[in-house]
């Protein structure tokens, strides 16, 4: 095809589009589709926030292995949806232990819940071995009526 005839094609059918010149659905372009993700270069920010409030449903190994922070923030804190997922704490311990530098991570829960919690003692060599240290939630943030824990994060 041409660029113009792919440009053409795109246009007629709105429930397509293109990824580096191949057709997709951008209903399935998720990460557990099936399709492959182009390889390329990690890359490196001093802070991430873990998608969809720490859901499995859009967060594995490879996004640990292809994103690599500083600091990652689990804002997870619904059990009955699965939020924070264990897989997707567990999947943090996998993807990292594939980088092949020991950089220091630090992953900063913004409730305390019992999966956190339990995560953390379970695997808390592993944290150790890698590198990775969990911010407890020890301050507390009032506004108007309400209040919740929070952490001071300094750069």
């Amino acid at each position: 095809h041409t660029e113009d005839e792919l440009s053409r094609s795109s246009h007629s059918n709105p429930g397509k589009s293109l990824v580096n010149g191949i057709k997709t659905n951008p209903a399935s372009n998720s990460p557990k589709s099936g399709l492959p993700v182009p390889m390329g270069p990690p890359v490196y920010v001093d802070l991430a926030y873990i998608p969809n409030h720490c859901s499995g449903k859009n967060t594995d190994p490879e996004f640990f292995k292809r994103v690599r922070a500083s600091y990652y923030v689990v804002s997870g804190n619904d059990a009955a949806n699965g939020e924070p997922s264990r897989a997707v704490l567990d999947a943090l311990l996998e993807g990292k232990s594939q980088w092949g530098e020991n950089l220091q991570v630090t992953l900063i829960p913004t409730h305390d819940t019992e999966v956190t919690r339990e995560w953390y003692q379970q695997t808390h060599e592993k944290q150790q071995e890698l590198n990775i240290m969990v911010l407890a939630s020890s301050s507390t943030v009032v506004m108007q009526d309400e209040s919740f824990p929070a952490c001071k994060i300094e750069f």
